[in-house]
């Protein structure tokens, strides 16, 4: 079993403050693998008394010199992508090719800040008038268990090329993937105090830093219920913050649609990440008429979803996070059965032949209709809602009745019928016959799924704050 016992402060790994200990269980096998010291109140002041000491140099510092951290840190995590890949695998259960993704794309981000960089206006002419972007301050980004490379490396990467010192609190299920990726923090040689890493419970830790004066900038993915939170403290000094927050996604199937390919996609759209995605398609829309028939479809490409041990190539959908996530999603499945879906497949329990660890049952309903729970709520495991549609209008009018709207997909073979649908889709991001992610594009949410945008240009922009000097544009 690992121990972790430090922050990572000023450019060193110290011990950390905080006494509490968590027992931190394999997901696939529920046997102990490690201990995480939980950083506390004392830990997050330290972490951001360092990046305030850091501020005046980093927020100064040249477009080479950014460019080079952010080189050296994509350098770093691509050395360690076996190790990362390894890590996702034993404390998360995520299938073996999707962890390797995971730590190619946590470079990549590293790589995509540097590269847009090069020439990035941080002045702008306008008649008379200099526009300066310069940095909003010290960025605290609180990140999740799902995707913790990605969450960590997206935002930061915007932040430090903005010219902010950054402190992360990630999950404290996540605490050997964040070891690890710290180390390699670390290897990039960021100057002192411009990436700092405290892992604690977010009542604790993560309280301490959204409601610390000097965090001017604040960075959450997670639950809308918590984001909210985090967006009161902030108002308290409107600190500035940007939210990637909950999603119940439809995924509407055109009346059109190659039904076999169509269910195939949808499956992958809603399974993706052992369920556990905020972007995952889980309200699949189909047209009344052909409800049966691609229920039947459903049922055929289930054969290609397979629950198991993540380390087997084979495998595609691994355990959930942890029990209580496990919990959380059999009182759902049940919830569903109590309000008279039909079940397609799955329900409650394990899959068959697999006695331990928290995997779910890949499970479908049908018959269902968008005010029940399991339509309305987030789940955050594989659990999917087919619900029967009149018409495009109709569609449209049920995707877009949810407080949430983080993402949409649309599956059809007239592309101008699916571009239309996709301008009427209250969603952050629309995606078309795929499952694809463009690093460069702008992500975030509609609604309650979310303030305001991340990746590419509109992640360093989260992090400037825009002063017009007047009457002094420089030749």
């Amino acid at each position: 079993m690992y121990r972790i016992d430090t922050v990572y402060i000023g450019g060193t790994f110290q011990p950390a403050h905080g006494r509490e200990e968590l027992l931190l269980l394999n997901p696939t096998t529920e046997a102990p693998m490690g201990v995480l010291v939980l950083a506390d109140e004392e830990d997050a002041r330290r972490a951001v008394a360092s990046a305030v000491g850091a501020f005046p140099t980093w927020s100064r510092s040249g477009r080479q010199e950014r460019m080079d951290l952010l080189n050296a840190l994509a350098e770093a995590v691509r050395r360690r992508a076996d190790d990362l890949t390894e890590a996702t695998i034993l404390e998360y259960g995520g299938p073996i090719e999707q962890a390797r993704w995971r730590a190619g794309l946590a470079a990549n981000n590293f790589l995509a800040a540097a590269t847009l960089l090069e020439d990035y206006a941080f002045t702008r002419r306008i008649n008379e008038v200099e526009v300066v972007a310069q940095a909003v301050g010290v960025a605290t980004h609180i990140v999740p268990w799902n995707s913790v490379y990605n969450a960590i490396s997206v935002k930061m990467a915007g932040a430090l090329a903005a010219g902010c010192p950054v402190v992360v609190k990630p999950s404290e299920y996540s605490a050997w993937q964040v070891q690890l990726f710290t180390e390699c923090l670390h290897a990039a040689g960021a100057p002192a105090g411009v990436v700092n890493v405290v892992n604690g419970r977010g009542v604790v830790a993560g309280q301490a830093l959204a409601a610390h004066p000097d965090v001017c900038k604040i960075s959450f993915t997670g639950s809308t219920p918590v984001g909210k939170s985090i967006l009161r403290t902030a108002a308290e000094r409107m600190a500035r913050v940007t939210l990637e927050l909950g999603g119940k996604s439809p995924t509407i199937v055109m009346d059109d649609a190659d039904l076999a390919k169509a269910a195939a996609l949808a499956l992958s759209i809603g399974y993706a990440n052992n369920g556990q995605a905020c972007i995952a398609g889980t309200r699949i829309l189909v047209p009344r008429a052909r409800v049966d028939a691609f229920c039947e479809a459903l049922r055929v490409a289930m054969r290609d979803v397979v629950p198991g041990d993540p380390r087997i190539a084979r495998t595609t959908l691994g355990p959930l996070v942890n029990h209580r996530q496990y919990d959380r999603v059999q009182a759902y499945i049940r919830k569903g059965l109590e309000e008279g879906a039909r079940l397609v497949t799955g329900g409650p329990g394990r899959p068959e032949g697999i006695t331990r660890g928290y995997f779910v049952q890949p499970t479908i309903f049908a018959d269902v209709t968008n005010d029940m729970t399991i339509a309305r709520e987030e789940i955050f495991g594989p659990v999917l809602c087919v619900i029967a549609y009149d018409d495009d209008d109709h569609a449209v009018a049920i995707a877009n009745d949810t407080p949430y709207g983080l993402h949409a997909y649309i599956i059809g073979q007239d592309m101008g019928r699916a571009r239309a649908i996709a301008d009427r889709v209250d969603a952050g991001r629309v995606a078309i016959n795929a499952l694809t992610h463009e690093p460069l594009a702008p992500f975030g949410g509609f609604k309650q799924s979310g303030v305001g945008r991340e990746y590419g240009a509109f992640g360093i922009e989260a992090h400037l704050e825009l002063k017009a000097v007047i009457g002094a544009a420089r030749s």
